[in-house]
């Protein structure tokens, strides 16, 4: 028993570290337990909207994308496989700058924005362009965001308590936000729950 409990172990952390993928680069300017303030340095994205509720959206999203830099694109060799990066994020599209807003509940119809950080050997005019005329390159400025990390699935649950906590503390720091809030996740969907690190970002001046 000891010994299957430990090779299901093993296998779990190979997964992690085979899975392990660079992430944007930032310096950490403020940190509160697992409340951050974070400068971002600059990053260029890809980005998909789609709709559905957040499970589907999420999907979607993520299958858009990854079809876009496993291959499905036009680069100077005809077509480059892009590696992966992490973390996957999602934001909801809504004219409502209410960082409280249901995002996890509202309805099938919802419109998301998912969006994968590129790798950052590659600028503007070096990263191959998506086949998919859905798919769009965006190239975004040093950013400062306030960020909350957690762990488990991203459920209604822990995301009303998540979301308090961080506007919680964006009133205690006196910070003023900027759109509405991203989440974004890290890890493989076989991964355990408890081995998942997600965070909540939203934007700050």
């Amino acid at each position: 028993m000891q010994i299957k409990i430990f090779s299901i172990l093993t296998l779990l952390l190979l997964s992690n570290y085979l899975m392990a993928v660079d992430e944007p680069e930032f310096n950490s300017t403020f940190k509160e337990n697992n409340l951050e303030i974070r400068e971002y340095a600059p990053k260029i994205l890809a980005k998909v909207a789609v709709k559905g509720d957040f499970d589907e959206a999420s999907s979607k999203g993520f299958k858009l994308l990854a079809d876009f830099i496993f291959g499905n694109n036009i680069s100077v060799d005809g077509s480059s496989k892009i590696d992966m990066t992490a973390p996957v994020v999602m934001e909801p599209v809504s004219e409502i700058i209410n960082m409280t807003a249901p995002v996890i509940t509202e309805g099938a119809n919802k419109e998301w924005i998912v969006s994968f950080v590129m790798p950052k050997e590659y600028s503007l005019d070096t990263l191959p362009k998506p086949n998919n005329k859905n798919i769009t390159i965006t190239s975004l400025p040093v950013e400062k965001y306030a960020v909350i990390v957690f762990s488990g699935l991203v459920r209604k649950s822990n995301y009303d308590e998540q979301v308090s906590l961080l506007e919680k503390f964006i009133v205690k720091r006196k910070l003023k936000t900027i759109g509405l809030v991203q989440i974004a996740r890290y890890n493989p969907p076989w991964t355990l729950p408890f081995f998942r690190r997600n965070e909540l970002m939203i934007r700050i001046n």
